[in-house]
This record gives structure tokens, C-alpha cells and sequence, in this order.
């Protein structure tokens, strides 16, 4: 069974949606947060982003 394309996937909008969640997060789009609130910010767009390249790893091994 071949994959889908990466941007086919439901993995991926979700990445997208929690990267550009704690991004917004990150950078003061939110009025008066808290400097803890946007480390947090920082720390789930990274998981989120390597959380979805090591899935599209590990699918893309096993299609070979």
C-alpha cells in the first residue's frame, strides 16, 4: 500500500494546527501572558513538528 502525500494526511493538519498554535503562543499574540506560557508555546510547536516527522519516518520505512 502506497502512503499518502504528507499534506493528504490528518497527522499533518493536526501538526500544523498545534505549530502555528504555539507560535502564536510564542511570540506575544496573546495579550498579557505569562513568559512560562510562551516557552510552552516554543516546547509544543518543536513536539509537534518532530512528532509528526517521526511518524512520516516511520511510514515511509515500511512502504519500502
Amino acid at each position: 500500500m502506497e502512503a499518502k502525500a504528507g499534506y493528504k494526511t490528518t497527522e499533518f493538519w493536526l501538526s500544523m494546527v498545534a505549530v502555528l498554535v504555539g507560535i502564536f503562543l510564542a511570540a506575544g499574540a496573546v495579550p498579557e501572558t505569562h513568559w512560562a506560557v510562551k516557552v510552552a508555546g516554543i516546547v509544543a510547536s518543536a513536539l509537534a513538528a518532530l512528532g509528526y516527522g517521526a511518524v512520516r519516518a516511520k511510514i515511509k520505512a515500511g512502504e519500502e
